[in-house]
């Protein structure tokens, strides 16, 4: 699939993962359990999270730790895929 059809099925998608005030090493193993059963995972960074830094350095940041594609970046809200 190309980005444009990954984005338009992460569209009706439910946030599954929130990362907050403990950082991404806390939802690593999470998110990476959730890749193994499906293609699509979004990926909400709370205010506590984001401290210091842009939606998208922490969301490119998640994406190499799990190995994983960053398809879109939309308010606080990132698409993984893998």
């Amino acid at each position: 699939m190309d980005k444009q059809q990954l984005k338009q099925e992460a569209h009706d998608l439910d946030v599954t993962v929130w990362v907050g005030k403990s950082g991404l090493e806390s939802v690593v193993d999470e998110l990476d359990d959730q890749l193994t059963n499906r293609d699509l995972v979004k990926v909400k960074f709370l205010r506590a999270a984001r401290a210091g830094s842009s939606t998208e350095e922490k969301a490119a940041d998640l994406a190499d730790r799990v190995d994983a594609d960053l398809i879109d970046t939309r308010g606080h809200t990132a698409v993984l895929y893998r």
